[in-house]
């Protein structure tokens, strides 16, 4: 086995302070003078498990490209793993959010596979790390690589994006298995506090919240009408437009045209016009989208005839590191044909292409746009970049209150949470919100600018040259 090196093109960081708040501007370019000279001769290499699907991946391509906007040598490598490791890191990811996953054993067998797989990418992670180079590590599949950053004479940092506020018999089980690989890096990064067990030192200790770049093709503005098109052009509604040409800039500066898909749902798309109601995710258990959707069957579909349910996530074979991801969609694709005629002609099931990255994104971009309300019902999630990004885009969010969502969304004033086992509750905040297009459009205009406050990259990349401070220092 071997890792991939993701190449990544260099983003000026003048392109993001038109959006910051005053006195940010320039806060963000003294963070950049700050990195650029304590980085300088040393490569900050970042390494996970995908370059494609998940905010983590989506968050890498962002600071990477503006750390080398600014002169800083960064650089991405992504392992590889059979499809037992990706069980097994999958089981770990579950039990850190206190699910029980598949249940399945984290014992001597178990652990001998994680660090063979590991093994097998030694000599080609060696052959490029060099002393006193600062790696981060993501999440629980690239765990086991301490060690050999550490014998390579760099600086290593664990960096966790999931997690659980409550102590669990499934969370203690995941973290007995991950603490002897992780507890000598120089550095663990959490999103919030409260994901970090007890035995990780205070002095190590740093928390770092996720954050969006509001350029980036899943979130730059758009015209309402180009919305329309980009959602017409994608088969997802009836609008006599989709014959109308989009074309765009893609991440690497090139002029990119959209292509006509008719294959991403089974069935007729939306009417144009119609309320959407949209949570885009993965299909993961714990995104719940069987709970979507049977949230908007048993308590909005009757009362809003009009409104329309789209549940979007990647195409499943698009997704290297995700094995539950097809049986998840398997089973609400089975729940759906089992839905009554009328009703399942307003519940769709798209699955975006994963063989164009920026047009995945702009899609996606648009659906946001397009909705009248953005759901992530999530059973556990660790921060929930799919809900930062839809209140950039102003749109009302009714979310669960777990994980790090509840920091992103004070109640009732950027959007509604509920509690995510209540599906009646659920339907009641979209019936709210159908119902009051005012409140709707208030929440959604305070949403972004919770955003532009506390959720762009220009704090993300501060705290993570404060992280390297006290690495290099």
């Amino acid at each position: 086995m071997h890792v991939r090196e993701v190449m990544i093109s260099p983003m000026a960081l003048d392109r993001l302070q038109p959006l910051l708040l005053p006195g940010r501007s320039d806060e963000l370019t003294a963070t950049a003078k700050r990195g650029r000279e304590l980085l300088e001769g040393k490569v900050v290499w970042n390494i996970n498990s995908t370059a494609s699907g998940g905010g983590v991946a989506e968050m890498l391509q962002t600071l990477l490209a503006y750390g080398r906007g600014v002169g800083v040598d960064t650089r991405w490598l992504v392992i590889e793993g059979d499809p037992d490791f990706f069980v097994l890191t999958k089981r770990l990811h579950n039990m850190l959010h206190g699910a029980t996953g598949d249940a399945g054993p984290l014992g001597t067998p178990e652990r001998a596979h994680y660090v063979s797989v590991l093994a097998g990418q030694r000599d080609d992670l060696l052959g490029r790390i060099r002393p006193e180079d600062v790696v981060l590590l993501h999440d629980p599949q690239t765990a086991g690589l301490v060690d050999l950053v550490q014998e390579a004479g760099a600086h290593a940092v664990w960096r966790c994006h999931i997690g659980s506020n409550a102590v669990t018999p499934s969370s203690e089980a995941a973290w007995a298995f991950l603490r002897p690989f992780v507890e000598k890096a120089g550095a663990l990064v959490f999103t919030r506090p409260e994901y970090a067990p007890e035995w990780v030192p205070q002095d190590r200790l740093h928390v770092i919240a996720p954050s969006i770049d509001p350029l980036a093709v899943k979130n730059r503005d758009l015209d309402d009408r180009v919305v329309d098109r980009l959602v017409a052009l994608a088969g997802l509604s009836t609008d006599g437009e989709s014959e109308v040409p989009v074309t765009f800039l893609g991440r690497d500066g090139s002029s990119r045209v959209v292509r006509r898909h008719n294959d991403l749902i089974d069935g007729e798309p939306p009417p144009a016009g119609a309320p959407l109601v949209v949570q885009v995710s993965r299909w993961d258990r714990l995104k719940d989208m069987a709970g979507v959707m049977t949230a908007f069957v048993d308590h909005v579909a009757t009362e809003h005839q009009d409104a329309h349910l789209l549940l979007v996530g990647p195409a499943v074979a698009g997704v290297s590191d995700d094995p539950e991801g097809a049986d998840v969609l398997a089973e609400c694709t089975d729940r759906w044909r089992r839905l009554p005629s009328k009703v399942r002609r307003r519940v769709h099931l798209v699955q975006v292409p994963m063989d164009d990255l920026d047009e995945n994104a702009l899609i996606v971009n648009a659906l946001q746009r397009r909705a009248a309300i953005v759901v992530q019902k999530s059973i556990a999630e660790g921060f929930g970049l799919t809900v930062t990004e839809a209140m950039w885009k102003a749109r009302p969010v009714v979310a669960s209150s777990v994980g790090g969502i509840p920091d992103q969304i004070t109640p009732d004033v950027e959007g509604i949470l509920v509690d995510p086992l209540d599906l009646s509750a659920c339907g009641a905040a979209l019936r709210t919100l159908l119902g009051d297009p005012d409140l709707a459009a208030d929440m959604g205009a305070a949403a972004r600018t919770r955003v532009r406050s506390e959720f762009l990259g220009d704090r993300h990349l501060r705290q993570y040259v404060d992280l390297f401070e006290t690495l290099l220092l």
